[in-house]
């Protein structure tokens, strides 16, 4: 969840590891710090809580120069928000950042003796003493006992004293990309912090130590050997994380989703139907399971729970939706014939990554949905299916949770295809609706300041309601999220007919209540549900499609979505409700990129 940043070469590192913080700050954090070595080869550290721009101004009286560092960008787990919390961490000979947790931190600290030494709270910072007790001069062979001896997650980046100009990386789970560019050897946690210097990299590999030098890049096993890494290429530009004129990534994203779902549909549709031969996922996966088990968090899972609401009624056989951290701590009842679907926006998270790895012991097949190409869960999925969303820089998920529901639909026509389910003409069909959403998504984009207009009674209230039926109650369940992760107000989403077992309860005169009503064969259930809250004095939002018979005075406000087929209105919907989330955290003068306590990839438990 933090971020972490390295570089030695022949440029100033100091400026070049405050840039990359930067860069990083969309991770999510609350202090940072850099380390590095002066032209007398001395270690000087600076950290500060607070934002980036609080540590360069911190920075800017410092005369010395360097051309070898770290920095790292914390969000606070062991230990609160403090100077001596922050990163980087010095242990005698070492300084050390550190993504992760280290499970075992207490069993370390009694081992080596370590409580008369520790200056912090952190796991991180037994970490670099236990490494600095195994130091004798060698850094592969310290980072191998270190490694030999924590448990849990991590991603290390390593100075020792004696080592000027040299830095090492290892790591396990938490991610870590590298780069030699013409500009030196770099290091980071996330692509943006390269893009800048290099479109090629390559993802350090779990239990590999890399070697940073002004020269060059080494990467070695735990053994020493030389390995060579696979150099990937970024199919994205600089641009992409910029907010090019807009006030924010966020709604810069919500305007890139259509574009966003052109470039992950139209390279897969062949003849007018769902093709994954370039991906290399054969027709078999599908045909061949008897249920599906989907396995995500937070938006992803949302995602999940729309595709489940929709594959069972068509292909007619079980269809899950687990959480990561509930599924990998259960005992979930797959085997060889259930096809298991892993959505991660960044291939990384923590819980969804060990999900991956729990039903691959258990025989099934899995198939990935992810938007980072190489990351850990792409890698080890059987089969991948990549989104081509671009960096997603805000926080709250926008465009990312478009395109995996777009990969979703497309899995499901091609399940239904060849399980006999569609006809080739109701698949054609199926894909055409889905190529109509897009055009669906840009006509609500352009209608934004409805969205913009309304907020003004949401931001005055502590709690919000949401509900739906059928399809809309899984789009509901993402509408609740973005609103009270980005605005703070207090949001839930509840199947319709359920009001009545308790939820009702809760409405009270200007209570908002968000009513999402697009399924003909609900339709006329869902508005008399509206009746009932709106009845007990709820200020009612009300989604319909364009041409749906409402009395218009049962709704304070009423927004129409052009008429579609109701398996696709999601898309548009989903537009309304990330820009009603966007606006309400404007109306609140809140960070709509950088929500308190949250970070944008969950790499730690």
């Amino acid at each position: 969840m933090c971020g972490i940043i390295g570089y030695s070469g022949p440029l100033e590192a100091r400026k070049i590891l405050l840039d990359g913080l930067s860069q990083l700050e969309y991770r999510g954090y609350d202090s940072a710090g850099i380390a590095f070595f002066d032209t007398g080869s001395e270690v000087h550290l600076i950290k500060r809580t607070g934002k980036v721009a609080m540590l360069r101004e911190a920075c800017a009286s410092m005369k010395v120069s360097s051309h070898c560092g770290i920095g790292h960008t914390r969000w606070a787990t062991h230990g609160g928000v403090s100077d001596a919390n922050a990163h980087p961490h010095r242990a005698g000979r070492v300084t050390l950042i550190h993504n992760g947790i280290i499970e075992n931190y207490h069993s370390l600290t009694k081992e080596f003796n370590l409580d008369e030494r520790l200056v912090s709270q952190t796991d991180s910072e037994v970490a670099a003493w236990v490494l600095d007790h195994f130091y004798s001069g060698d850094p592969k062979a310290a980072i191998k006992s270190l490694v030999e001896r924590v448990e849990g997650s991590y991603g290390f980046c390593i100075m020792f004293d004696d080592r000027p100009g040299e830095i090492y990386g290892v790591r396990s789970v938490s991610p870590l990309v590298a780069a030699y560019t013409r500009s030196g050897a770099l290091i980071a946690s996330d692509l943006t912090a390269l893009i800048p210097y290099t479109r090629k990299y390559f993802v350090v590999p779990e239990n590999h130590i890399v070697k940073l030098t002004g020269y060059k890049i080494s990467l070695y096993d735990l053994e020493g050997a030389v390995v060579s890494p696979e150099i990937m290429e970024v199919n994205w530009n600089m641009d992409s994380a910029m907010k090019n004129g807009f006030p924010h990534f966020m709604l810069k994203e919500i305007h890139e989703q259509p574009e966003a779902l052109k470039n992950t549909i139209v390279p897969r549709i062949a003849k007018g139907l769902p093709d994954f031969a370039d991906d290399k996922i054969p027709d078999h996966l599908f045909a061949q399971c008897s249920k599906i088990h989907m396995i995500a968090c937070g938006t992803a899972m949302h995602a999940g729970m729309v595709a489940k609401a929709l594959m069972e009624p068509v292909l007619r056989i079980p269809v899950i939706v687990s959480i990561a951290s509930e599924f990998r701590y259960g005992e979930p009842l797959i085997d060889e014939e259930t096809l298991v679907i892993i959505i991660s926006q960044s291939g990384e998270t923590i819980d969804t990554l060990a999900a991956l790895r729990l039903a691959k012991s258990y025989g099934s097949k899995t198939l990935a949905i992810v938007n980072v190409k190489g990351s850990t869960i792409a890698r080890e999925s059987d089969f991948v299916l990549y989104t081509h969303a671009g960096p997603e820089i805000a926080v709250a998920s926008t465009k990312a949770y478009s395109v995996q529901l777009a990969a979703l639909y497309m899995i499901i026509c091609r399940m239904a295809l060849v399980r006999g389910k569609f006809t080739r003409e109701q698949a054609a069909s199926f894909i055409m609706e889905l190529l109509d959403a897009i055009p669906a998504m840009e006509s609500m984009i352009s209608r934004k300041e409805e969205e913009k207009n309304l907020v003004t009674h949401l931001i005055q209230q502590h709690d919000t309601f949401f509900m739906g039926r059928g399809l809309d109650y899984a789009f509901s369940l993402e509408g609740a999220l973005k609103l009270k992760e980005i605005s703070y107000i207090h949001a839930e989403a509840y199947a319709a007919g359920e009001l009545k077992h308790g939820t009702i309860a809760l409405i009270a005169p200007e209570v908002p209540v968000i009513a999402i009503a697009t399924q003909e064969p609900v339709f006329s259930k869902m508005i008399s549900n509206v009746r009932e809250v709106k009845a007990r004095g709820a200020f009612v939002i009300l989604l319909t499609k364009e041409h749906a018979q409402v009395d218009e005075a049962l709704a304070d406000v009423h927004i129409r979505i052009p008429d579609m087929d109701d398996r696709f209105t999601v898309f548009p919907i989903a537009v309304i409700l990330q820009l009603i989330a966007y606006y309400a955290s404007i109306g609140k003068n809140l960070d709509v990129d950088q929500p308190r306590n949250l970070a944008k990839s969950v790499t730690v438990e």
